[in-house]
């Protein structure tokens, strides 16, 4: 499994050879993540619920200012220091529940978002490229979300997951969502990524 740790080094590793298989797995997870943001920006919470695994792990920490060099200090460490979200199926399906309720406070009225992923590479697949059952993929996203007459955020970042197939279908079994800033100017935080 790809850790945070090893993905924002300084360093990118390019990809050698693109091959024909590997480039329609490529295509099969971007779909699989257009298919995820439909279902968020439309709010099929408990279809996007599906689309995660048993034993999934959404982690987002925060964001430090570092000086050059100290890459491994820029964001929190999952199990050692505070996040914004560290979760597990759960925890998701609690938030989901709260929402639909009709009177959460950060989301009456509810919020029109929009997500857009970008980027998309797969970064190692097991057992191999062309019968993959899990891979780790990493890739940009942009939320926008608007809600009342005047509160517009616009959330910029990372997402480094791990997907596993479960009957056919690819699965979220990890999320580690890198955020671009280092304070955050919304009011709440209840958006999914």
């Amino acid at each position: 499994m790809v850790t945070t740790t090893n993905l924002i080094a300084p360093r990118v590793v390019l990809r050698k050879a693109v091959t024909p298989e590997y480039l329609l797995l490529v295509r099969e997870v971007e779909e699989f993540y257009y298919y995820e943001a439909d279902l968020l920006d439309f709010r099929q919470y408990n279809q996007w619920l599906d689309c995660l695994t048993e034993d999934v792990r959404y982690f987002m920490p925060l964001t430090r200012n570092i000086k050059y060099g100290e890459w491994d200090r820029e964001y929190s460490k999952q199990g050692q220091d505070v996040a914004w979200f560290d979760e597990g199926k759960i925890t998701l399906t609690q938030r989901v529940r709260q929402i639909e309720t009709g009177i959460h406070w950060a989301e009456e009225p509810s919020s029109r978002v929009s997500h857009l992923i970008t980027n998309v590479r797969v970064i190692d697949a097991r057992p191999g490229v062309a019968n993959a059952t899990e891979v780790d993929v990493t890739a940009r996203y942009f939320a926008y979300r608007n809600r009342l007459d005047t509160e517009t955020d616009f959330i910029v970042g990372k997402r480094i997951d791990t997907l596993r197939k479960v009957d056919g279908e690819w699965k979220i079994a990890n999320r580690t969502i890198l955020i671009d800033q280092t304070v955050l100017l919304e009011k709440n935080l209840t958006i999914f990524f």
